[in-house]
């Protein structure tokens, strides 16, 4: 597992240029999957059909995009300003290191105006700071273009024994364990087809969770994202690293599915959280909801720490609490899912 979490955050693909890591996250599930496509959005759907007709249809769904930045323009010395592309935490920007990703990838780092120029108490603003590569404004020109994609540092590390952090744990992580659900389904006799779908722009407007659910027409959708988890500043509605999968509960998932997530979790030992979540959860299960004509739909979550920052944090065995309990959920789902009726 460690092994696919680390391949996966090496991969560097933000909102809108998925289209640089999706080949890739196809070919990992292709050994698992009858059929393997990628979307005219850039999304990869990968199915494993039961072969009973009209079976039931569940989507499991994973982000693939990254939050990032993109170069917005060129100065007269060659230094590049850029704009956010996704909800980048604009505190961890200055002296950050960078990847421009041109005609060819160029290192960067991210200089703020120095200090001696600025209030002490000042927060530095974006317009404030450019991207340094180092090179002359002529080779930065043949280079780099207004629109380049920009990726942060990978930082892999392991924590302890039980814990990683990198860049992009949201949500390859949670790609992390569909391709471990659906490794665990194979041989496996189902009553319903699978589509494990990594769907792209979601920290951007959850675009292609909606646009394959549309396209699909699930009778059953569960997104894995990832939430909030316990760090010291932050102990009030997170959960603790290592705690198990999240399942979410409120007008965005479907009551009888929720239940039926938590009952498997319990009968089958899963170590599990509930998250009350009042309203819009914020992720791609918002809108495979009320894609067609509406979907059961459900979220399970992975504990995550320094959420949009380069050193993103999670438990190795909160992923596989996830992956084990959408395997656990789909082995035991029958072709008569007249239960999800009210």
């Amino acid at each position: 597992m460690q092994k696919l979490i680390r391949h996966l955050s090496d991969l560097r693909g933000i909102s809108g240029y998925e289209n640089k890591i999706n080949r890739e996250i196809a070919r990992l599930f292709k050994p698992f999957c009858d059929e393997v496509r990628t979307d005219s959005l850039g999304s990869v759907i990968a199915c494993r059909k039961c072969g009973a007709e009209d079976a039931p249809k569940v989507i499991i769904e994973a982000h693939i995009d990254e939050i990032g930045l993109m170069v917005s323009g060129i100065t007269k010395e060659g230094l590049l300003t850029f704009t956010n592309v996704g909800g980048v935490d604009r505190r961890i920007l200055p002296s950050l290191e960078v990847a421009v990703h041109g005609k060819m990838e160029v290192n960067g780092v991210i200089g703020p105006v120095p200090a001696e120029l600025c209030e002490e108490s000042k927060s530095f603003k974006q317009t404030d700071m450019a991207i340094d590569t180092g090179l002359d404004a002529e080779t930065v020109r043949s280079l780099i273009s207004v629109g380049d994609s920009i990726t942060l540092p990978q930082s892999w590390g392991e924590l302890g024994k039980k814990q990683m952090s990198a860049k992009t744990m949201d949500d390859r992580a949670g790609v992390a364990a569909l391709i471990a659900a659906m490794k665990k389904l194979r041989g496996e006799r189902l009553q319903c087809d699978v589509y494990a779908v990594a769907a792209v722009q979601e920290e951007v407007g959850c675009r292609g969770g909606k646009t394959t659910s549309f396209g699909i027409a699930p009778d059953i959708a569960i997104a894995v994202d990832v939430t909030h988890g316990i760090t010291p500043d932050n102990d009030k509605g997170a959960f603790k690293a290592g705690s198990g999968t999240v399942i979410s509960v409120g007008p965005n998932i479907h009551p009888l599915l929720g239940e039926r997530l938590i009952e498997t979790a319990k009968d089958k030992g899963i170590k599990y959280s509930v998250e009350a979540e009042g309203g819009d959860t914020g992720t791609d299960a918002w809108e495979m909801q009320v894609s067609g004509g509406g979907t059961a739909s459900a979220l399970l979550s992975i504990p995550l720490k320094y959420m949009h920052t380069s050193v993103e944090t999670v438990a190795i065995s909160d992923i596989k609490a996830t992956a084990d309990l959408l395997t656990e959920f789909i082995k035991g789902l029958e072709s008569d899912i007249s239960w999800l009726l009210f």
